[in-house]
C-alpha cells in the first residue's frame, strides 16, 4: 500500500511539472547561455524540461495595487499608524534574544568583519534578523523553477528575472552546487542576507575560505552584508540616526525621506532630542504613528541602509533592531 500511494504521489508532481524547452523564449535563453558562458545545451535543455510553475511568487509579482482600499481595509488599517503596524513585526524581543545568541555564536566572525569593513556588528547581525530570522527563514520556493516562472511567464518584470536566471546558473557552476536543490523567497532572494543572484558577484565575500560564495552560510553572509554596506558608501565610526523634536504632533513643515538632505542650520525649529556629533547634511525622516508623527535626523549611514531595501522604514527598523541588539551585549 505504501508503495503505491509514493508511485501515485510520484505521478502527481510530475502533472504538475512543465517544459519550459516548449517556450520559444526558453530556447533563445538556452542558445544565449551556450553562446556566452559554454554551457552544454543539453544540460539546460534537462534543467528546464520540468519545472515546478511557482504560481505563488508569479501572482505577488503581476498583482496590481488595489486604488482604493476597501472599507474593510480602512477598518483594519487606519490612516495613522504605518510605522506601528510596520515595526511590530520587525524589531521584536524574540527577535533580540535571537540576535544575541547568534552574535555571541559567531563572535569571532562578527570581529573579523567589523575590522575588514568598518560595519558594527550590530548592524549585520540586524540585517540578517530582519531578512532572514538569522537564517530561520530563508525561504520555501525553489530558486531555480521560481526565477523560471518569472522569467518566462508574463509579467512586468520579465527582463530582470531573466537576468537574475541568468546570474543564477552561472552562479551554481562557479559555486558547484545543483541549482535545483536551493531555496528562496518568492522573488529569488537567497542565504541569510537574502541577495539576488546578481548581487553574488560584486558583493558576496568567501569569509570561511573554502573556495566559494555560499551564503547559507553565516560565515559568508555576515561577511557579504558589510561589504555590501562598505561598497554602498558606509562611513566608518559615524553615526545613522537620531531622534529630534518639533512643535505639533503631525509633522508637515518640511519634506521627508531618505532622499532629500537638509543643511541642519536650515531646519528652524528641528533638534536632537541628545547630544549628536555628526556635521553633515541630514535627512529628515518621519514615522507615521497612531497618535504623533516621530520625526529623526538620518545621517550617510542611514541612507546606505536604504540601498539594502528601498524603504525608510525599512533602514529604521534596522537601527533599532541594531541598538537593542547593542544594548543586549552590554
Amino acid at each position: 500500500m505504501k508503495k503505491i500511494v509514493f508511485i501515485l504521489s510520484f505521478f502527481m508532481l510530475s502533472l504538475d511539472a512543465k517544459d519550459y524547452t516548449l517556450h520559444v523564449q526558453t530556447q533563445a535563453f538556452i542558445t544565449m547561455m551556450v553562446e556566452e558562458y559554454n554551457f552544454k545545451r543539453a544540460y539546460l535543455e534537462k534543467l528546464f524540461s520540468s519545472v515546478e510553475k511557482q504560481t505563488r511568487p508569479l501572482a505577488i509579482v503581476t498583482r496590481k495595487p488595489s486604488k482604493k482600499p476597501s472599507l474593510a481595509l480602512q477598518k483594519k488599517y487606519p490612516r495613522y499608524g504605518a510605522w506601528d503596524r510596520y515595526v511590530k513585526h520587525k524589531v521584536t524581543a524574540k527577535r533580540v534574544r535571537q540576535g544575541k545568541v547568534f552574535l555571541r555564536k559567531y563572535r569571532r566572525v562578527f570581529a573579523k568583519a567589523e575590522k575588514r569593513y568598518g560595519v558594527p556588528k550590530e548592524y549585520i547581525a540586524a540585517i540578517i534578523g530582519i531578512e532572514s530570522v538569522y537564517g530561520g527563514n530563508v525561504g520555501k520556493y525553489p530558486v531555480f523553477d521560481t526565477l523560471t516562472t518569472l522569467a518566462f511567464e508574463k509579467n512586468r518584470r520579465n527582463k530582470f528575472y531573466k537576468n537574475q536566471l541568468k546570474k543564477f546558473i552561472v552562479l551554481s557552476f562557479r559555486n558547484r552546487f545543483n541549482p535545483k536543490n536551493v531555496k528562496g523567497s518568492y522573488a529569488g532572494a537567497i542565504g541569510l542576507c537574502q541577495f539576488m543572484p546578481s548581487n553574488y558577484e560584486p558583493y558576496g565575500v568567501d569569509f570561511n575560505g573554502d573556495g566559494r560564495v555560499t551564503l547559507q552560510n553565516p560565515v559568508d553572509a555576515i561577511a557579504s552584508v558589510a561589504n555590501y554596506l562598505k561598497q554602498n558608501g558606509w562611513r566608518r565610526g559615524e553615526p545613522v540616526a537620531t531622534r529630534v523634536s518639533y512643535a505639533g504632533t503631525r509633522f508637515k513643515k518640511y519634506k521627508t525621506g531618505y532622499d532629500r538632505t537638509y543643511n541642519r542650520a536650515a531646519l528652524v525649529g528641528i533638534a536632537p532630542k541628545q547630544k549628536w556629533v555628526y556635521h553633515d547634511k541630514v535627512r529628515l525622516i518621519k514615522l507615521n504613528r497612531a497618535e504623533y508623527d516621530e520625526l529623526w535626523y538620518g545621517a550617510k549611514n542611514f541612507y546606505v541602509l536604504t540601498r539594502y531595501n528601498h524603504s525608510a522604514y525599512y533602514a529604521m527598523s534596522v537601527h533599532q533592531l541594531a541598538k537593542k541588539l547593542k544594548n543586549s551585549l552590554s
